[in-house]
């Protein structure tokens, strides 16, 4: 039986010890591998240094199950936080492609963006009137406060959007530019909130019902955040009334269609687009992720998350990785183990464990405890790899446009998508 080494008894040190590291530096650069490390890695970029060729050369574009009509062009979100916008657009526009005899189709990603800036502004200001009595520095109020109008969203937040304000084609509503660079219209109003946030407290902690006497004062703070968002994205379609859409079809014939928005939005449950997405009602998707931390088989939420009042909350369903077989919209964390220009999304594409012989041995749920990764982008899924039964690699359809990954489509290998992919986006049946 082999001997256990035995523990070092070092003596604690709260401190960094100058000896020490002189020791640490002299072992490290014994080893002639180290050497080669510090010459490589203390000029280059790291992750191209570390790049493996053996992924590079697995990770291909090519998939023997793929979706019929996957959407076409590639999108771009540009400088916005908007891909779960686009991911649930660049769903939606299928069915729309293959009614009207579509080439290529975009809906206005900034139509939606508009409306949910303008609700999660109401939404806040409704957390901050009912958390009134809650201490201003404690964890709660702190949250809400953090980032009111964040660009970022979930699933539900798409289908209360498209539920109560319908959707437009990208023609009648094109972006602007601080749709497409989003950060200063989001630094301002956010500003404004917390001013409002402040305002608010202080005028409620006077009254008995704050929601009734306050009424007047939270609509004219809705009417700032109103121009701001007008001023900077343009003045929407109204939900109601009629607009014309003008467009050539694939045999470049012209057409045009007269509707509004809600109807627009209401043709994706009908006969004709449920058969188009192979029996698929857009209206009925829901979502799953994979939380190890939790229980599988649990209606999970997040308390005081999402954008319209009194429509749908966000909620998941907990489940295993066994999701992997569904295509569709994906939330994960795309910045670990891939690469932007390359399309790449492989556990096995960058090797640090060998540039700086160390040990990376979070699991997935260690991950979420420790905030080591999140839910940080949207992407959909339309293609397949499966070799002996099993998913070997996915085609995603990222939203950053044709100059990154493969003219715009990235690769996820199975085993990236089983560490870092949070949420998937379903049909229940």
């Amino acid at each position: 039986m082999a001997q256990q080494a035995e523990p070092d008894h070092r003596p604690y040190s709260a401190t960094v010890s100058i000896k020490a590291t002189e020791q640490w530096e002299q072992e490290l650069l014994e080893d002639p591998k180290n050497r080669l490390a510090l010459s490589a890695l203390s000029a280059n970029n790291a992750s191209s240094i570390l790049t493996q060729r053996s992924a590079i050369v697995a990770d291909t574009q090519n998939f023997n199950i793929k979706i019929g009509l996957e959407g076409a062009p590639i999108t771009n979100q540009r400088s916005s936080g908007r891909c779960w916008l686009f991911a649930a657009t660049n769903v939606f526009r299928v069915a729309i492609m293959k009614r009207y005899n579509l080439k290529e189709f975009e809906l206005s990603q900034a139509y939606l963006f508009y409306w949910d800036k303008l609700e999660k502004a109401n939404y806040v200001l409704e957390q901050i009137l009912d958390t009134v009595d809650e201490d201003l520095e404690g964890r709660l109020v702190q949250t809400l406060l953090a980032s009111p109008v964040g660009d970022g969203g979930q699933w539900d937040m798409v289908a209360n959007l498209v539920e109560k304000y319908g959707l437009v084609p990208q023609s009648l509503y094109p972006d602007s530019f601080n749709a497409q660079n989003s950060s200063t219209m989001s630094s301002l109003m956010t500003t404004k909130l917390r001013e409002n946030a402040l305002e608010l407290r202080r005028l409620a902690s006077r009254s008995k019902d704050a929601k009734q006497s306050l009424g007047a004062v939270k609509e004219n703070m809705m009417r700032d955040i109103h121009r701001i968002l007008t001023i900077m994205l343009g003045p929407p379609p109204n939900p109601d009334k009629e607009l014309t859409w003008e467009y050539y079809d694939k045999d470049d014939k012209f057409q045009s269609l007269t509707t509004t928005p809600l109807k627009f939005a209401s043709e994706l449950a009908s006969e004709t687009s449920i058969k188009a997405n192979s029996g698929t009602n857009i209206y009925e998707l829901f979502s799953l992720v994979n939380d190890p931390r939790n229980k599988y088989g649990q209606l999970l939420s997040v308390s005081r998350l999402g954008n319209i009042i009194d429509m749908r909350p966000v909620r998941y369903v907990n489940v295993d990785m066994a999701i992997r077989h569904l295509l569709g919209p994906r939330m994960k964390d795309v910045g670990k183990f891939s690469n932007r220009q390359s399309g790449i999304m492989d556990t096995n594409l960058i090797d640090y464990e060998l540039g700086f012989n160390i040990h990376l041995g979070l699991s997935k749920a260690q991950r979420l405890m420790t905030h080591e990764s999140a839910m940080t982008h949207a992407m959909v899924l339309t293609a397949v790899h499966v070799v002996d039964d099993k998913a070997v690699r996915w085609r995603v359809q990222n939203s950053w446009g044709e100059g990154s990954g493969s003219k715009g489509w990235f690769v996820m290998s199975d085993r990236w998508m089983d560490e870092f992919v949070y949420q998937a986006v379903v049909d229940p049946q």
